[in-house]
């Protein structure tokens, strides 16, 4: 008898896989007819901007009740696209659909970015509200053609009278895509490359397949600033899988709001039932992480990955400034292949705090596993609070056989309930917490594990 995926909340992976394959399978019942962006007037030739062909093929489209847009075989530049509900975009084989560099191609919007929405900010190159059964579909590329707009970023951030301080927002940049208000979304084979912001951010959806996509960065770019691969805000029964991660930020984030009142803020539910599986973290900061506006967050599971670059496997970071709440987060049936990189990080993060005026508000991380968990890595990592804030329960570490070329050590302090089983570090068996010292402050043990 096979048993579901299954959290303490009822979610079942067969529910939800049932689930996206009948939008899917709605999707496949729409009309058939394909407008190809060449027969609109989009010409293949890396120069001219098609952003009006090819929205008059979208528009098109959804006049005749909905179809398939097809980009073809080329390099067509493009500005900001608006799909209908009811239109799918394909992307065939060696079709390259990449954004302008020329930002007056993306009038400003508002739009959703970093925990709240923006009321004079970039589009994206796909943007598609309110597309139940969208389908992005190919073996193509959207490309953001990110490198001279990045460069264009440091050399404001290096001119700012406070770098650190410079906004992401500093600079109008465009997404690859966001996808928003949508169930049942697949999006197959497609690579997302060179983006000027994010790659792929899902805001407010319920039911998304990611499958078998690419996000990339060149690797001769060190850091291409806010490259995330996906940005999960405020979804739910999200499955990631067979997808390869080469960025230069988080590869897989999950996000909400921030602030003192984000609880309260009604634009922005938790993120929820997530299954990332078979994927390939090459470069990034870290693989899943619990960003940088993140609120609530749950009943996530990560497996059967493989992790080869000097990547964080799982970060949660704890804003001072925000009320969060991370629980049931399970990582499981991972191999390991780098020299660096930290398996677990729970820790404070706090580059863009604001109170507000407000009291610093508590918040709760509970119910984390690592399991079964294999190869070489740089360092075990760390967990410690925002001291007087967060409570850290129930971190189990099971099944782990791995060596460390750094710091063959977990660091922790202000957590209750770590619990190791089966934990062999460096050839060396680890079967509980070495006990140092208390820490006044954080009201509990400070842990160090030796391997």
């Amino acid at each position: 008898m096979t048993t579901p995926f299954q959290t303490r909340r009822g979610f079942t992976l067969s529910v939800l896989a049932s689930a996206l394959w009948t939008q899917m399978a709605k999707a496949k019942r729409m009309p058939s007819d394909r407008a190809v962006v060449t027969d609109f007037g989009a010409v293949a030739d890396g120069i001219t901007v098609n952003t009006k062909a090819i929205q008059s093929a979208i528009d098109h489209a959804a006049t005749q009740g909905g179809g398939t847009v097809v980009v073809p075989s080329g390099i067509f530049v493009s500005g900001a696209l608006f799909l209908k509900p009811c239109v799918n975009l394909h992307l065939a084989r060696g079709a390259v659909l990449r954004c302008s560099t020329a930002m007056e191609n993306f009038p400003r919007q508002r739009t959703r970015i970093e925990g709240h929405f923006e009321p004079h900010f970039t589009p994206a190159l796909i943007n598609a509200d309110g597309c139940h059964g969208l389908r992005i579909t190919g073996q193509g590329t959207l490309d953001g053609a990110g490198r001279p707009i990045w460069d264009r970023f440091w050399a404001m951030r290096a001119a700012s009278p406070d770098p650190a301080s410079f906004p992401n927002v500093g600079l109008a940049r465009a997404r690859l895509a966001i996808i928003e208000n949508a169930k049942g979304v697949v999006i197959d084979g497609i690579t997302f490359k060179d983006s000027q912001f994010w790659n792929l951010h899902i805001y407010r959806c319920d039911g998304v397949q990611v499958h078998k996509a690419r996000f990339e960065v060149p690797d001769d770019y060190k850091q291409a600033p806010s490259t995330d691969g996906i940005d999960l805000d405020s979804s739910r029964n999200i499955v990631i899988e067979g997808c390869y991660f080469s960025v230069t930020d988080d590869c897989i984030a999950a996000k909400g709001s921030k602030g003192p009142r984000a609880t309260a803020d009604t634009d922005s539910p938790p993120v929820e039932n997530i299954r990332i599986r078979r994927c390939h973290f090459r470069r990034g900061h870290q693989a899943f992480t619990c960003g940088s506006e993140a609120t609530i967050v749950r009943n996530v599971v990560m497996e059967d990955c493989i992790v080869t670059g000097a990547i964080n496997l799982l970060m949660l970071k704890l804003r001072p400034d925000t009320p969060q709440r991370y629980e049931d987060i399970h990582v499981r049936n991972i191999t390991l292949d780098s020299s660096g990189g930290r398996m677990l990080l729970i820790e404070p993060w706090s580059q863009y705090e604001d109170f507000g005026g407000a009291e610093p508000p508590t918040s709760t991380v509970r119910n984390i596993t690592l399991q079964n968990i294999r190869g070489r890595f740089g360092s075990f990592g760390t967990v410690r609070p925002n001291v007087g804030q967060t409570t850290i329960d129930n971190i189990r570490l099971a099944d782990i056989r791995v060596r460390l070329t750094v710091e063959a050590a977990l660091a922790a302090t202000g957590a209750t309930g770590i619990m190791f089983d089966k934990v062999v570090i460096n050839d060396r068996a680890v079967s509980a917490p070495g006990y140092v010292a208390p820490d006044p402050a954080a009201n509990a043990p400070t842990y160090r594990v030796s391997g």
